[in-house]
């Protein structure tokens, strides 16, 4: 069973939707009148809108003055329901939903019980056009009886508590366990998808998962750089994030996951040993001044990797500008210490540090060829593959280099 509610301030249009009077319902015959809450009987969509109005007349104003509530329990739970089970269910609900008392990590409440019981509303059972499901949406005055404001901080997840706990009390089947279930079949969807791709097209892929029912919504920088994306089916969502094996799903690991299921795998014998770099590659990184650095030097007779070609495990990155462009295969495991460092959401300069920290990862520039940015001197540190050193801690090593000689610049005007 799942609950949504938000506070909105469109609340006569949500009373239309609901009631099925708004020309945006292209169904209304599949909807039913369950209950009102404090409203006088066979009152319609203006005359519900106009009684909450006399009660917010009498309290300070508020933006979001009606609260939308959804409720969708799994079908074959309510298969054999009257409007009466409606009616109790609703009221399990909302007494469920009143009741909850949203608390801080340091025990403090932050958002206080509700009172819908005691507020103006009405309750409205629609059935899906396509699938026939039914479910329950429900439009609250903000203000109760007693001029009191319902607070609507953290208000999703009151309401998915409710549902959950009214769930759990009857049996059925909560919204994280279908989530749970159906993971799997998500995994296996968006695997399908990157097998049946001749070529890696983040489009094809969208267009294919949509066409397989999904809805997905992509999570974007400033510089409209695809960092992330969800994808929706019914009313569970999933991040990639959550999705794949190692978050091998994930926006920034797509492109070398669909290489991993077309690569044609190379007996042992032919694989080519790891090269030597020998010679400079142009390179341009914003922050610095270096445009033909000489390479980094491997310590002792340890040879410097080559990132120019694909490997199991790796990521594609493009370093440089328009005209001047080099891509390499940056390990996984690295590309997200690189993440980490320099958070997107955090940085605003992150592509320009991302871009250094990498150049010097793969050797094309040294920790000399970088003008400093102030403060001590780093000729004598290293910048080839010691061959006690891992990749993690060398890209550590990179990202804190970066950022001494770029400096990073905090994202600012960020709304929360």
């Amino acid at each position: 069973m799942i609950g949504k509610a938000k506070s909105i301030s469109h609340g006569i249009n949500d009373i239309r939707y609901i009631t099925g009077e708004s020309r945006n319902k292209k169904h209304p015959e599949r909807i039913f009148h369950v209950k009102d809450n404090l409203l006088l009987p066979g009152l319609d969509a203006t005359g519900i809108w106009d009684s909450m109005q006399l009660t917010l007349a009498k309290s300070k104003r508020v933006k979001n003055s009606v609260i939308r509530i959804e409720v969708s329990p799994a079908p074959e739970h309510t298969k054999d329901f009257g409007i009466n089970d409606w009616q109790k269910l609703w009221d399990d609900f909302i007494d469920e939903f009143d009741n909850i008392e949203l608390l801080d990590k340091n025990g403090r409440t932050y958002s206080p019980k509700t009172n819908l019981k005691g507020s103006k509303g009405s309750v409205w059972l629609h059935e899906e056009s396509k699938s026939g499901i039914p479910h329950l949406h429900g439009a609250f005055c903000r203000i109760d009886e007693l001029g009191r404001i319902n607070n609507d901080h953290d208000i999703h997840a009151r309401a998915q508590r409710a549902a959950e706990r009214v769930a759990l009390k009857r049996g059925w089947t909560t919204a994280a366990e279908v989530r749970g279930t159906n993971i799997g079949q998500v995994n296996r969807d968006c695997m399908e998808t990157l097998r049946s791709m001749e070529h890696w097209s983040w489009d094809e892929y969208e267009a294919l998962l949509r066409n397989k029912g999904y809805e997905i919504w992509k999570l974007q920088d400033g510089r409209n750089v695809l960092r992330g994306y969800v994808l929706k089916k019914g009313n569970a969502r999933y991040k990639a994030s959550e999705l794949g094996k190692g978050r091998n799903l994930m926006a920034t690991k797509l492109e070398s996951t669909w290489k991993k299921l077309h690569t044609v795998p190379v007996p042992a014998k032919q694989i080519p040993p790891a090269a030597v770099v020998t010679r400079p590659v142009p390179v341009t990184v914003k922050g610095t001044a270096a445009s033909t650095p000489r390479p980094a030097r491997a310590q002792g007779s340890e040879p410097t990797a080559d990132y120019t070609f694909y490997q199991s495990g790796s990521t594609s990155y493009t370093i440089g500008t328009d005209g001047d462009n080099r891509r390499y295969f940056i390990p996984e495991k690295v590309m997200e210490v690189f993440d980490d460092e320099f958070d997107y959401r955090e940085v605003a300069n992150h592509k320009d540090l991302t871009d250094l920290a990498v150049a010097l990862f793969v050797g094309i520039m040294s920790a000399q060829a970088a003008p400093s940015g102030g403060g001590g001197d780093s000729n004598g540190l290293p910048w080839g593959r010691d061959k006690d050193e891992d990749e993690l801690e060398r890209a550590r090593r990179c990202a804190r280099e970066a950022a001494r000689r770029i400096g990073k610049k905090p994202r600012t005007g960020r709304k929360r």
